[in-house]
């Protein structure tokens, strides 16, 4: 057997291959004679018919397993030979396939592609110039947070002596069905806290539930628009039947020391509220603060260093990140049956650039754990498997059964914490100074006209594989799920 290897670039190889006709023959007569054993043709005992009979008979089934017999192995030899290590399943391709003769009167000629990994440059890694920005904390931040605790503890006080009206909540069993859509679902809930007016509550509904009394029940059909927020409801008409249950407004606790006092968390004034939540407030800011810097710094490190990253992998990202759409875009109650596949084709396509750079970067990253000699102890991953043990509220051997039905399993752990390691290697080794809050968020021409100047790298933040550890110190999120069981109706309530 003949090979030769091409260089197509430094992630594509080409191999051509030449498999000898002698190599070929064997095969052939190998295959006939299989074929030839146990064949049942008429006017010939089994087994006993001529092999030029078989190889007539059974011609496009011979050449088939032909083929079988002698690519794979070389296909295999070849790739050894060269010391290739492919990324995914070589394309292959025949010469000639058409007018190709596998009786050993000539040789076969095919050539094959693979993917493999580049050979990365030394990154330069050390002197990034970074910016770390606070957001600093403001008044109406604090007060934010004040009156959502107060909405926490509202109170729904029953009214009496009168019907619904604009600002009530009303508690009703509900029952509805889209129109034309005899097979679908039926929308059933009973007990839901429907605030009257609500600008999440979707109008005409709320008006049709203005004038009821207690016992009350009325139907009423709401046309939702296109874009509605509930994916499931966009665009849907629906007939619904409602009795109401109770007719109530609702009512906050008077902001005062006593309220303060009330919540049975320590605080000694509503001052001393506030200037506690000021503190949690600050301690999130830096937090995110060093998030932010986390990710422009990857941002940054991934733009400096430009390389062909090898398509096999970039796909597997894309179709990651495609799964994670389509999982979130069903919880949000979309029927994936129902999307388009033109839509899904373009979202594909989309997802291809954020994955071009998912995987520059873990690459680049990889490369900055070897230089920096990077180790993951057993310890630190026990480490990382109680903290999952404990923000699922599971136990450690919960969470490593769980992670042994996965691929990748414990190593995934093993291999993030690297990542880990390797990203605060960049920092460490960067020239970080302190700068002037900028909201990120906002596009680039009005952040600079308000900050005065700022550069184009720094606008970009926001996207990054390394992100944030959830903490004790994000007073919002500590706020949300304190709320999260009340909510829950109201949510309900608020997609019907």
């Amino acid at each position: 057997m003949k090979t030769e290897l091409i260089d197509v670039s430094t992630t594509k190889k080409e191999i051509k291959i030449e498999i000898d006709a002698e190599t070929v023959k064997a095969a052939y007569n190998k295959v006939s004679q299989k074929y030839a054993n146990s064949a049942n043709v008429p006017g010939f005992r089994k087994g006993n018919a001529p092999v030029d009979v078989i190889r007539m008979r059974y011609r496009d089934e011979i050449r088939s397993d032909v083929f079988q017999e002698i690519l794979p192995g070389a296909v295999s030899a070849a790739i050894e030979e060269h010391g290739l290590q492919p990324l995914a399943e070589p394309e292959l391709h025949l010469e000639n396939s058409q007018e190709l003769k596998l009786n050993g009167s000539q040789p076969v000629s095919l050539h094959i592609h693979v993917e493999v990994m580049p050979e990365i440059p030394t990154p330069e890694y050390k002197g990034l110039e970074l910016t770390r920005r606070v957001k600093p904390v403001q008044d109406s931040d604090v007060e934010d947070l004040i009156d959502n605790r107060l909405q926490q503890q509202a109170a729904l006080i029953p009214v009496e002596n009168r019907k619904s009206e604009t600002g009530d909540t009303v508690v009703v069993d509900l029952e509805g069905t889209f129109e034309g859509e005899a097979e679908a679902e039926p929308i059933k809930a009973d007990d839901l806290e429907i605030p009257i007016g609500d600008e999440s509550i979707e109008k005409s509904f709320s008006e049709n539930l203005i004038g009821l009394a207690e016992d009350e029940e009325k139907e009423f059909t709401v046309s939702y628009p296109e874009d509605f927020s509930s994916p499931a409801l966009a665009g849907k008409t629906v007939n619904y039947k409602a009795k109401v249950k109770s007719v109530g407004r609702m009512e906050t606790p008077e902001l005062n020391d006593e309220w303060a006092k009330s919540l049975d968390e320590g605080y000694e004034s509503l001052e001393d509220l506030r200037a506690r939540l000021r503190d949690d407030l600050q301690k999130y800011n830096e937090t995110d603060a060093d998030a932010r810097l986390r990710n422009n710094a990857i941002a940054r490190f991934i733009e400096n260093h430009e390389f062909e990253v090898p398509g096999a992998l970039i796909d597997v990202q894309a179709r990651n990140l495609l799964n994670n759409f389509a999982q979130d875009l069903q919880q949000r109650g979309a029927d994936l049956n129902k999307v388009d596949k033109q839509f899904i084709e373009m979202a594909f396509n989309q997802m291809k650039t954020q994955a071009e750079r998912d995987v520059r970067g873990a690459m680049l990253l990889e490369k900055v754990a070897e230089l920096e000699s990077v180790e993951v102890a057993d310890a630190e991953v026990d480490e990382e498997i109680q903290k999952l043990a404990d923000y699922y509220r599971a136990t450690p051997e919960e969470i490593r059964s769980s992670l042994a039905q996965q691929q990748g399993g414990e190593e995934n752990i093993k291999n993030n914490l690297k990542t880990r390691k390797a990203i605060e290697a960049l920092i460490q080794h960067a020239k970080v100074t302190d700068g002037e809050w900028i909201d990120e968020t906002l596009p680039q021409a009005q952040a600079s006209a308000e900050t005065g100047a700022h550069s184009e790298r720094e606008a970009k933040s926001e996207e990054t594989e390394a992100k944030s550890e959830e903490t004790s110190a994000e007073p919002e999120k500590t706020e949300k799920k304190k709320a999260a069981k009340k909510e829950t109706k109201k949510k309900t309530a608020k997609e019907k």
